[in-house]
């Protein structure tokens, strides 16, 4: 259902190298690429990411309840992925572990805008 999520940039240059690392963990890379635009997949065809500078030329923020999941396979991946965020330079927001009684296990953090990201997976 989904195609891909947008987070806004302030820092193009800056989040793309944040964003480069991380994602290449999960197996993604640049698919889609402009001045003020870059979008990852681990296939063009499957869900992506992508950045960009608002088209509104105002300043880029942080969606107030907004979050991006990033779902992986593993409890080890879910804290190998928050521990890259980590060393990127991301906020803690929540460390690995799990969340209920669901199988649900999680970890939380900022990107270097702000924007809200959990990596997860259901065991």
């Amino acid at each position: 259902m989904i195609g891909y999520i947008t987070l806004g940039s302030n820092d193009i240059e800056k989040s793309a190298a944040f964003y480069d690392a991380l994602l290449a963990e999960l197996g993604a890379s640049r698919f889609m690429e402009m001045e003020s635009f870059i979008a990852w997949a681990t296939n063009p065809k499957l869900p992506g990411l992508s950045i960009t500078k608002p088209f509104d030329g105002n300043a880029a923020t942080v969606g107030n309840g907004a979050m991006v999941a990033l779902v992986v396979d593993s409890t080890t991946k879910v804290e190998s992925i928050y521990a890259k965020a980590m060393e990127l330079g991301a906020n803690d927001e929540g460390g690995p572990g799990p969340r209920g009684d669901s199988g649900f296990y999680a970890g939380y953090f900022r990107d270097l805008d702000g924007n809200k990201l959990c990596v997860y997976c259901m065991s």
